[in-house]
């Protein structure tokens, strides 16, 4: 089953195991300003006042005094540099002027906005089952709803900017009658109008950002993980996920070169065995990126509208069958291959695009045979007999 991990709380659950590893230190407050890759150094901005608001919903006053005032610049050496420094990576715009960097980016025409779903009162039950991924689809737009340990729902609103931008100064009426006309149900059954209006004027409207780039290293020097790397659109749950399995698979590589083994005690065999190992981290991970990134994209289509086809409903029924009655078959969902199990992203792609061939051929086949069932029994009532045969060849 699935549940909704609160980012802020499991930044702070990793920050207190950190501070208790006696080979980590903490910095605060640095900003990654310049970074030379060959001589492996790397200078940051230290900030003396934390910025305390979101871009998209800034509240800061950049026109005071102490924060025009130019931060103290310091210089640190490095072995490696992991960047894992998000979307808009500082790391990955001072790695292209080193590597070859292919990079593309898209924004989608979509913004999006958190909700909660508070749990039942007076048994403070969960509100709606939590054995669901709940959607609410809408053509364009769409709302989801996703379980969290307390008895919560954490809830996204997705929706073309125009939607935004024509609610922007809405009135909680207003608001009440745009979700009860296209997602009925959510309010005031799960949220309250007071509660849907505050959590819309006060949480940030974001937008949503596809980044695909390679090679993710340069030498032995850096490395980037995570958004900085493969940022994707939420629409399957997998950005943080994806982030954590390149931690994962990025130490099997350093350990399958043996780059941490204690006979490598020479700088240049260390260096040389961690290049290898970047070098091999690119290669495997690059084409599992590509493919998580095209996955969530279509997801967002399934989701919004497809969800809606009598075909879709019709192939996810074959396969959910095919998956239970004939497991030795291999057959599974892409969903389930996607959130449950442990394959790689671009081996998903593959099996599910193969998975889909068959079931288009066994409905083609499906389909003509029944073609000619119906054909052979006009025929032997007569249906036929009268259909001039030399007039159609001859037209």
């Amino acid at each position: 089953y699935i549940r909704a991990v609160d980012r802020a709380m499991l930044n702070k659950r990793l920050l207190d195991y950190l501070e208790q590893m006696p080979n980590v230190r903490l910095h605060f407050n640095h900003k990654l300003t310049g970074a030379d890759f060959k001589k492996n150094v790397a200078w940051f901005e230290q900030r003396t006042k934390p910025k305390a608001d979101h871009a998209q919903n800034p509240t800061q006053d950049p026109s005071r005094q102490d924060e025009q005032e130019r931060p103290k610049e310091v210089a640190v050496e490095f072995d490696l540099c992991i960047g894992a420094d998000g979307a808009h990576s500082a790391t990955r715009y001072h790695l292209m002027k080193f590597a070859r960097m292919t990079y593309q980016q898209e924004y989608i025409d979509t913004l999006w906005c958190e909700f909660h779903i508070k749990p039942k009162i007076p048994d403070s039950d969960f509100a709606i089952s939590p054995n669901h991924l709940h959607i609410w689809p809408g053509g364009s737009l769409m709302f989801i709803a996703i379980p969290s340990l307390d008895q919560t729902f954490t809830c996204t609103l997705f929706a073309p900017e125009s939607y935004f931008t024509s609610l922007a100064d809405c009135t909680s009426d207003d608001l009440v009658s745009f979700f009860a006309e296209s997602f009925p149900g959510v309010c005031p059954d799960l949220i309250s109008p007071r509660d849907l209006h505050q959590q819309f004027t006060e949480n940030p409207h974001l937008p949503l950002i596809s980044i695909k780039c390679t090679p993710y290293h340069y030498k032995s020097s850096v490395v980037i993980l995570g958004d900085a790397a493969h940022a994707m659109v939420p629409f399957y749950g997998q950005g943080m996920n994806a982030g954590l399995e390149d931690v994962r698979v990025l130490f099997d590589f350093l350990d399958a070169h043996d780059v941490y083994n204690e006979s490598a005690n020479q700088a240049t065999t260390r260096q040389e065995r961690r290049a290898g190992a970047l070098n091999a981290y690119t290669a495997h991970r690059t084409p599992d990126a590509a493919a998580i990134n095209d996955l969530a994209l279509r997801n967002y289509e399934e989701m919004s509208a497809g969800v809606k086809s009598p075909l879709y409903r019709m192939r996810k029924w074959l396969e959910e069958t095919v998956n239970v009655w004939l497991p030795a078959l291999g057959w599974e969902t892409q969903y389930s291959r996607v959130s449950f199990e442990n394959q790689r992203y671009s081996d998903v792609e593959r099996a599910v695009a193969r998975q889909g061939s068959i079931i288009a051929t066994c409905l083609g086949i499906g389909a003509i045979g029944l073609g000619g069932l119906v054909g052979l029994a006009m025929f032997r009532r007569g249906g036929l007999r009268s259909f001039d045969f030399h007039h159609w060849l001859r037209s």
